[in-house]
């Protein structure tokens, strides 16, 4: 547990509060402080609905972030990089602002275990070298080196702890482009067994634990693999999904084939090979996962979140 005196004087600021940032928001129940920095203003009575402080202000607009020096005392920064280009100016901007003043006690970024390319099924842990195979992967190793730049810096003059939790695929019933039983509906094709390689999820309300147990406990330059206890190859997940949903089961290409047919994006998901340990993220941070394998299941905090920011 966290200590509670700790806990209700912290001040949090989320950055990028989508489906996860809300799942955050419902499992703190207004027990925190919150500010939310989002750059649509129409957004904000919304925000303000669920009972946080809204900051307009965009990571593609660094004066637009000024106010950010200072205000909190804990960031969970989950936004995107741009979707083109190999670096992540996004990160860098906010990064910026949140030096100008002291009283950080913690950051924690939302990163992807696409860094680590395609490991041909390889199981292991947080001490493999990334080895990014898109630009989609590269801007978020730029993240993470910037970030960690960053936390060294900063953990030396103001004791910041920097961590960065590396997410594969984020699933829960209703989420909007994370419900795995729509991809089946869709009969999207999944690899011929023989070319199939190993995939890695994390059910969304885990994720969201995780994020604010990393927020008080994460180790200062840490990295961390947030997924469930699953290895199974991409195919025969979707088999099951498939088959717990009363569906039909996805068909079976061959990799060519297959490729001919999805985006480059699509292929970069389909063809990359990998197991990842989880043994850090449950000793460290104390999670035990509600959804350790594949849940169809609504939960509580699936509540039609829509993105916010």
């Amino acid at each position: 547990m966290l200590r509670p005196r700790a806990f209700r004087q912290s001040r949090l600021l989320i950055v990028g509060c989508g489906d996860v940032g809300q799942r955050v928001l419902r499992e703190l129940g207004g027990r925190l402080r919150v500010r939310v920095l989002t750059s649509s203003p129409e957004r904000v009575p919304a925000l303000r609905q669920l009972g946080v402080t809204p900051l307009v202000g965009s990571l593609d607009a660094p004066a637009s972030l000024a106010r950010l020096a200072g205000l909190a005392s804990r960031v969970l920064h989950l936004a995107p990089p741009p979707g083109s280009g190999s670096k992540d100016p996004r990160t860098a901007s906010l990064l910026q602002a949140l030096v100008r003043r002291g009283g950080l006690r913690s950051l924690v970024y939302g990163s992807t275990t696409g860094v680590y390319g395609d490991a041909g099924g390889a199981f292991f842990d947080e001490t493999r070298a990334v080895a990014p195979q898109s630009d989609r992967a590269r801007r978020r190793v730029d993240a993470e080196q910037r970030l960690r730049a960053f936390g060294r810096r900063q953990a030396r003059s103001q004791g910041t702890a920097v961590g960065i939790l590396r997410i594969p695929g984020i699933y829960a019933v209703g989420r909007e482009g994370g419900d795995p039983r729509d991809r089946v509906r869709r009969g999207s094709p999944v690899l011929a067994r023989e070319h199939d390689g190993f995939t890695n999820h994390i059910h969304a309300d885990d994720l969201a634990r995780a994020c604010l147990l990393a927020l008080w406990r994460i180790r200062p330059q840490r990295v961390l693999h947030v997924c469930d206890d699953t290895q199974r190859l991409m195919g025969d997940h979707f088999d099951l999904v498939a088959d717990l949903s009363g569906l039909p089961r996805p068909p079976r290409l061959a990799r060519d084939e297959l490729r001919a047919q999805v985006s480059a994006m699509q292929w970069s998901f389909l063809c990359e090979s990998r197991r990842l340990s989880n043994v850090r993220m449950k000793h460290e941070l104390g999670l035990v996962l509600r959804h350790p394998g594949l849940s169809l299941v609504p939960s509580p905090l699936d509540m039609g979140a829509t993105p916010i920011g």
